[in-house]
């Protein structure tokens, strides 16, 4: 054999010897190897997970405060109080009936209330409180049976929700006295008493369901009467004069027409037309007058009043009620008076006086008192 021939065996052995050995090591692994080779050979190799990261959560967003609702305001509750209203002007007709007994007691002292009957001519200054009055009053003699009383004032007024200011007050009468009868004897008196202006205010109050309600309102008003008097007078001593009287009496009122002022919280209000108020009354009285010493003066009077055929010139426009006419009754009270005069010298008197009334509502309770300077001549 050749050299070639005998290299190409031993290369030949040596390929046979590597395969065999690769053979027992293919073999030589543990069953549980080969099974598991075999489930990969079957089944392919177990992929490998993916990683896929989960989502974290996100976070919960924070709440941002939902806006509170705009409470939106519940409608308010109709207020109740018609009836009320409507009965408040049934007041403003009593503030009115007072307003013409007062103008007419306060008149009355410029026709000399507080005087005696038959004296001499005289003329007086006055100033009153209670009632502010300022004037001047007095008498004069045109023949030897009659007489001329007359005076003039200024006054401010208020009572029971009204109020009078800016009022001038004139007063005339004329008097008859039988002198040549002698010493007990008949007398008859003729007068009126003229406020031809007056600024007034005079004040509505009424309930609801929402709370009261007062409401103040201004006009203007004038006052009139006319009266006849019929009497008896005596002279029982030189120091006294006593004597009684019959008095009929006419009075009219008038008021201009006005509205409700604004208020904050009026929901009935009124409008009240131009009216006219009128009354008629029967006084009987008396007075009696007493000189104590030389220098004191006295005199007390008073009187039953009654008022009949009243009537009341509102006629009011109510929210809530339409037209209110309010009626006015009758009425009685009492008047009284009194005058207390020093004679500081001859003919020179210093008064103190007081005038009023005493009765129910609408004139209720009044007093008017001041003092004055008298002149005898």
């Amino acid at each position: 054999m050749t050299k070639f021939h005998f290299g190409r065996f031993i290369l030949a052995g040596v390929l046979a010897a590597v395969t065999a050995l690769a053979v027992v090591a293919l073999d030589v692994r543990p069953a549980a190897a080969q099974a598991t080779c075999e489930s990969e050979c079957t089944t392919g190799p177990t992929p490998i997970p993916t990683y896929s990261p989960s989502p974290s959560p996100s976070p919960s967003p924070i709440p941002s405060p939902s806006p509170s609702p705009v409470p939106y305001p519940s409608p308010s509750p109709t207020p109740t109080g018609a009836d009320s209203s409507g009965n408040s002007i049934g007041g403003l007709a009593n503030q009115r009936f007072n307003q013409m007994i007062t103008n007419r007691v306060l008149g009355t002292v410029l026709l000399g209330v507080n005087e005696q009957i038959n004296c001499s001519d005289c003329i007086s200054a006055f100033g009153s409180a209670g009632s502010f009055s300022a004037g001047i009053h007095g008498r004069k003699e045109l023949t030897n049976n009659l007489s001329l009383l007359a005076g003039i004032a200024y006054t401010q007024y208020n009572e029971g929700g009204y109020k009078i200011t800016s009022a001038p007050i004139g007063a005339f009468a004329l008097r008859y006295d039988f002198t040549d009868w002698g010493s007990s004897r008949p007398f008859f008196d003729v007068g009126t008493i003229l406020t031809p202006w007056e600024k007034a205010r005079y004040t509505r109050s009424y309930d609801t369901s929402l709370g009261p309600v007062s409401v103040t309102s201004s006009t203007n008003a004038s006052n009139y009467a006319v009266y006849g008097r019929a009497g008896w007078m005596s002279r029982v001593s030189p120091r006294d004069e006593v004597a009684a009287s019959i008095e009929v009496w006419q009075l009219w009122q008038r008021v201009s027409g006005y509205s409700d002022n604004a208020v904050a919280f009026n929901p009935f209000d009124a409008s009240i037309a131009d009216g006219t108020d009128r009354t008629s009354l029967v006084k009987i009285g008396g007075q009696w007058t007493h000189l104590f010493g030389s220098n004191i003066e006295t005199n007390i009077n008073g009187g039953w009043v009654q008022s009949f055929a009243s009537h009341s010139g509102i006629v009011a426009t109510v929210t809530g009620n339409g037209t209110v006419v309010p009626t006015m009754g009758n009425q009685g009270w009492f008047e009284y008076g009194g005058r207390l005069g020093f004679r500081v010298q001859k003919g020179w008197i210093v008064d103190l006086f007081a005038n009023g009334t005493l009765g129910p509502q609408p004139v209720g309770n009044t007093i008017h008192g001041g003092v004055g300077l008298r002149i005898n001549y």
